[in-house]
């Protein structure tokens, strides 16, 4: 037989030094100490009477709310229920209430005795040291099991109660992992598991917009626990990650805590912390915190060990201000105060640790035969009064031990209806009772409990989630203390107005790792960390598409202000008002009053010798060309149209051409004169006025084709371009409407009246030699040379801005000032002088000699020879000037 009970340990996976513990307990028929309530019916009971022990000592000193206060209720409980003629009428019901003492290797030892009964059988081969048989008391039957508190002691005996089928009720144990049905059968729970309050947890920290929170948790099943099932449930929820993970240990070391809320301050800005922890702990991580001077700054969310509790805060009140807190939700239970109030040690002696109760809560010391009295400490009259003379406030799980018994009350009541109908008592069917069977009444029950609420088990024996949320609010209140803010039964229901800051402050504190991102600012996720990024700049031309991607604006638009989208880029064009096109019409103006002062002056004087000796035909050809290169000024500043575009392209070029090709064809005629005239009397071909006009037009008629064949191959039309003025901030980004004519195109155009620039300065420097008096190619030479100097300075303006931001302005302003220079010094040099002499010296406006073109030769060949010869003369000597009164 012992062998069989050292098996069942073992199965338990218990030492051999428990399987030894068995065997003794059998063979010398010892009992715990424990409380003995006699019954038809006996059930079981399991509380923390005493703390956890020192080491060597496995109970400390007596625990008066969840030791005391719980294990009364039971005893209240068990008397309703007695007295109670609707339930259980006739049967009456008795207990086995041992202590645990908060441990849980302790709790197993006790919790023997609960299944002495189940595995008593055949004794014959068990015998005493002198060889008689033992005597072993038969002990009662338990036919369930109320508690136990701390879910480690919860777990460690339902392992037990589980091999014999003895159901079991706890009060208190909150644990998920007791929610295993597959493991903890037999187990059921009045209160809610633990995965319910993490989920309430969770839901609470995401209403505040918390989003970084670490989290604390005593070293054990319920801190584990608690704090396991809230990171699953964080997970899985999303939106929330857990910046540290610490846990406390068992037997915490000096300055463990201290170390604790260093680890804590390393994610300063996880300033949500939810605990699980036992109220020790609780107390010293406040103590720690207000020592290391951060009051204020964590911001604890606590599980029920905490709920509306005022010993783990206890002079730490400035740093737990703000906590919220959860607790099942409970009323306080007027009957047993009524009753507990009433207990004294003469109508109470069937606790037998009240007296050790009573000497602790009124702090008085009672005589006991042989036990010499303490001098110094106060006696206990046995006249003290609970509530009285103490302090007296409801243990919060009372509502729960109540409650837990009326469950067991109740499945034994449906079970006796139904085995025993019409039956006054026990029958024989409920002796013994099944343990399966009144599992599945247990499950099945559904009352209202002593607070009202309902009472009732799901399939793996938890009980419905219904939590108070308080918060701990200090300041600019009339009472300060734990207040009701909020409930949760599935889902939240949470009253943020009510809420109350350190300093009374009503904003809630913000717990987020990294802070939103400004308008415009998209977030750099932290690897690892969903709930850390850093914020970057939609820059340049970019936009927030959403929150974690930039992306670039359509060409033809720019980002808003605030990043947030995009907004259509304004469009501009050069105005007549602006300061760019100011100068380039102011000059062309007086170009094109002067040109036309020189005409008509022209054409007034047509017939004069200083007219006719210009050439005629040429010069009004000639200023034409001014004219045009003047007026082109205003078709580059007008507004961008198909019209204005083709304009541009027919004059732009047109204007230079006309008046270089005029130029070309006099130098060239006068070189030609003068070249022949070297080597005979005979003059050169097509120097008449109609041979030179034909000339200058078949020059001028090569740029017009040019420009017919460019309106054939691309037809004009006006663009808006983006990029001319996209500068980096797009605050300044504007659209420019300009006629589709690029850089090159536009030098093209030009590039034929460059061609003929140049050609006509090379004839103007060969003619350089010949007399003032005789022709213009000297004046002419002077006016190419000019017009190189202006052209060569705007190229570089020209394309040394093409990336500016200024662009057009700055090249449109070149171009019509350039021309317009061009054009001056051409009538300025040509031109001007004549209409002097005209209109101011006409004495001057004479006919002279005519002269044969052979006297004019001979007289161009002597200039020559005289002006060799005079660069060879040493300085000093006479210089000869050829004779001008010819």
């Amino acid at each position: 037989m012992s062998d069989y009970r050292c098996s069942l340990a073992k199965i338990l996976g218990c030492t051999y030094t428990l399987c030894y513990l068995i065997r003794e307990s059998f063979l010398q028929g010892s009992q715990p100490q424990s409380i003995k309530i006699e019954g038809d019916i006996t059930l079981g009971g399991l509380f923390p009477v005493h703390s956890r022990g020192p080491a060597g000592v496995p109970c400390g000193e007596v625990k008066r709310e969840k030791g005391i206060h719980r294990l009364e209720a039971m005893l209240y409980a068990l008397d309703q229920i007695n007295s109670d003629p609707d339930l259980l009428p006739n049967i009456t019901l008795g207990a086995r209430i041992l202590d645990t003492c908060s441990r849980d290797t302790y709790a197993l030892e006790q919790s023997l005795t609960f299944v002495q009964a189940l595995i008593q059988r055949d004794t014959s081969d068990v015998r005493c040291s002198n060889g008689e048989p033992p005597i072993i008391p038969k002990p009662e039957r338990v036919v369930g099991v109320i508690g136990a508190s701390g879910s480690s002691v919860s777990i460690m005996v339902a392992n037990v109660l589980r091999l014999f089928a003895i159901p079991q009720i706890s009060y208190a144990s909150t644990a998920p992992e007791l929610s295993d049905n597959s493991r903890y059968e037999f187990f059921s729970r009045v209160v809610p598991p633990d995965s319910y309050q993490a989920q309430a947890m969770v839901d609470i920290v995401k209403a505040m917009g918390w989003n970084y929170v670490s989290t604390l948790a005593s070293e054990g099943n319920y801190g584990e626990s608690g704090v396991d099932a809230f990171l699953q449930i964080s997970r899985e929820a999303g939106g929330l990650c857990i910046a540290q993970s610490i846990k406390i240990p068992r037997e915490p070391r000096p300055g463990e805590f201290e170390k604790i809320i260093k680890r804590l301050m390393e994610t300063s800005n996880a300033r949500g912390v939810i605990i699980f922890a036992n109220e020790d702990d609780i107390k010293r991580v406040l103590q720690a915190a207000k020592k290391a001077n951060l009051t204020g700054h964590f911001l604890f969310v606590g599980s029920d060990s905490w709920g509306a509790k005022n010993s783990p805060i206890q002079d730490q009140e400035d740093v737990a201000e703000g906590a919220v807190t959860i607790l099942p939700k409970r009323a306080s239970i007027d009957g047993f105060d009524q009753y507990f109030t009433s207990r004294s040690l003469e109508n109470n002696r069937r606790n037998i640790w009240f007296a050790e109760f009573w000497e602790d809560d009124f702090k008085c010391k009672l005589t006991r035969p042989g036990i010499k009295y303490e001098p110094g400490r106060r006696k206990c009259t046995g006249e003290e009064r609970i509530s009285r003379d103490s302090q007296y406030e409801q243990e919060g799980k009372v509502q729960f031990v109540i409650d837990a018994v009326y469950a067991m009350a109740h499945a034994l009541h449906s079970m006796h209806l139904d085995l025993c109908p019409g039956s006054m008592g026990v029958c024989e069917k409920m002796d013994p009772v099944e343990g399966r069977m009144l599992l599945q009444y247990i499950r099945s029950v559904n009352f209202n409990g002593s607070a009202g609420t309902g009472v009732m088990f799901n399939e793996n024996g938890d009980a419905p989630g219904r939590y108070d949320i308080f918060q701990y609010q200090l300041s600019n209140v009339s009472n300060p203390g734990y207040k009701v803010i909020g409930q949760w039964t599935n889902h939240l229901r949470l009253n943020s107005e009510e809420m109350q800051w350190s300093g009374g402050d009503r904003k809630i504190p913000e717990s987020v790792c990294s802070f939103p991102c400004e308008p415009g600012e998209r977030k750099k996720m932290v690897k690892g960390v969903p709930c850390c990024w850093h914020c970057e700049l939609c820059d340049g031309y970019q936009y927030l598409l959403d929150e974690f991607t930039c992306d670039m604006c359509p060409f033809d638009m720019r980002p808003l202000k605030n990043r947030t989208g995009c907004r259509t880029t304004p469009i501009i064009k050069l105005e007549w008002s602006s300061p760019w096109a100011v100068i380039p019409v102011f000059l062309a103006i007086l170009g094109i009053l002067a040109t036309t002062g020189v005409i008509a002056t022209f054409i007034r004087f047509n017939d004069t010798p200083i007219v006719r000796a210009s050439g005629r035909e040429l010069s009004y050809v000639l200023l034409t060309g001014i004219f045009l290169i003047y007026f082109i000024t205003f078709l580059m500043i007008a507004e961008p149209s198909v019209a204005v575009c083709a304009f541009r392209r027919l004059l732009l070029g047109l204007g230079m051409c006309i008046s270089y090709a005029a130029m070309l064809t006099k130098t060239n005629r006068i070189y030609r004169i003068f070249e022949q005239g070297k080597k005979s009397v005979t003059p050169p071909k097509f120097i008449s006025p109609t041979s030179q006009l034909i000339i200058t037009f078949i020059l001028i008629s090569v740029q017009l084709l040019g420009v017919f064949i460019w309106f054939g191959v691309m037809p004009p039309h006006t663009i808006i371009d983006y990029e001319e003025q996209k500068p980096p901030n797009p605050e300044f980004a504007r659209g420019v409407l300009k006629c589709d004519m690029s850089d090159l195109s536009l030098i093209l155009c030009l590039s034929y009246s460059i061609v003929l620039m140049i050609t006509c300065t090379v004839y103007a420097i060969k003619s350089r030699g010949v007399p003032e008096t005789f022709n213009e190619a000297k004046p002419i030479g002077f006016t190419m040379y000019t017009t190189c100097i202006i052209w060569l300075a705007f190229v570089p303006i020209f394309f040394g801005t093409a990336q500016s931001t200024e662009k057009m302005f700055i090249q449109t302003t070149t171009l019509t000032v350039s021309m317009s220079l061009s054009a001056t010094v051409s009538l300025g040099m040509l031109y001007i002088p004549k209409v002097y002499v005209i209109i101011f010296h006409p004495e001057q406006n004479v006919q002279k000699r005519k002269r044969s073109f052979k006297a004019v030769v001979q007289a161009a060949t002597v200039s020559t020879h005289l002006s060799q010869k005079s660069n060879d003369k040493q300085n000093g000597e006479s210089k000869i000037e050829p004779d001008r009164s010819q």
